[in-house]
Order: structure tokens, then C-alpha cells, then sequence
């Protein structure tokens, strides 16, 4: 019998005060079963449903982005390269492959010149990014929401 996965990721989410925040959280809630009869058996956790766009982004070498929250709720997912995301809060996480972020900073004050978040390329190669922006589903408004 296989052992119940843990999948970490991190979390940007506005806090209420309206100052965005990263957290370190984990999807704990899979269930083993088939995802398509016949298919063997496999963990799977849903984590929302509904309409999403999916998109493919390249960060240069060197690229770094200026302050602004995410558009929509979404799960950003590194496919090559390293990037950075910087909240409102001071806190910087670098993340590469095999690494999730969960995008929801909506709603931050401004602060000085500052809302939400800046991210930006980490090393000498450009980032390839997955984005998977959830169309009709708000954004956890506390950090961890989503086991």
C-alpha cells in the first residue's frame, strides 16, 4: 500500500490589512483511486473546478517585473529555470522545477509604490513558467486554504 502524498507549495495571499504574504503550505487531501477507468489507481487531489486558462510564459535572463497583484487567481508551476517572487512583506522565495506557487494577492493596498508582488528571473537562464488561472473561483482569503 503506497503512503498518502504531501505536496508542498507556496502561497502569496493578502492578509487583512491588505499587505500580501507568502506561506510555506502542503496539499495534504488525495484520494487513491482511478482517474479514468481502466486506469490503475492513482493519489489525486482536486483542488477547484471550473473554467481556467492555461498559459506558457518566458521570464529573460535578467528579467525583473515591477509591483502588481495577479490577475486572476492561479497556480504558477516552473517548468525550466529559476525564478523569484517578492511580497509586500519582505519576504523573497525563489522557486525552480517541480516547485508550485498559488497566486492570491488580489485586493492589497498600495503602499509607497507597492502592491502585491514583484517577481523576477533568478541565474543565467530564463524562467518557463505554467500558469493555470482559475476563471470562476475567488482566491483563498486565508493563507493554506487549499489541502
Amino acid at each position: 500500500m503506497s503512503v498518502r502524498p504531501t505536496v508542498r507549495y507556496w502561497h502569496l495571499w493578502t492578509d487583512d490589512s491588505g499587505i500580501s504574504r507568502q506561506t510555506h503550505c502542503a496539499l495534504t487531501e488525495f484520494d487513491l483511486k482511478s482517474i479514468a477507468p481502466p486506469a490503475d489507481p492513482q493519489w489525486q487531489g482536486k483542488r477547484s473546478s471550473g473554467r481556467t486558462t492555461t498559459l506558457v510564459t518566458v521570464l529573460p535572463v535578467g528579467w525583473i517585473g515591477k509591483w502588481h497583484e495577479n490577475p486572476k487567481p492561479q497556480w504558477i508551476i516552473p517548468l525550466s529555470g529559476r525564478w523569484f517572487v517578492e511580497s509586500m512583506d519582505g519576504k523573497r522565495v525563489e522557486m525552480g522545477p517541480g516547485e508550485l506557487s498559488f497566486g492570491g494577492d488580489q485586493n492589497c493596498r498600495l503602499v509607497e509604490d507597492t502592491r502585491g508582488h514583484r517577481s523576477g528571473t533568478v541565474g543565467d537562464t530564463p524562467a518557463m513558467l505554467m500558469i493555470v488561472q482559475l476563471e470562476d473561483a475567488p482566491a483563498p482569503f486565508l493563507p493554506c486554504q487549499f489541502r
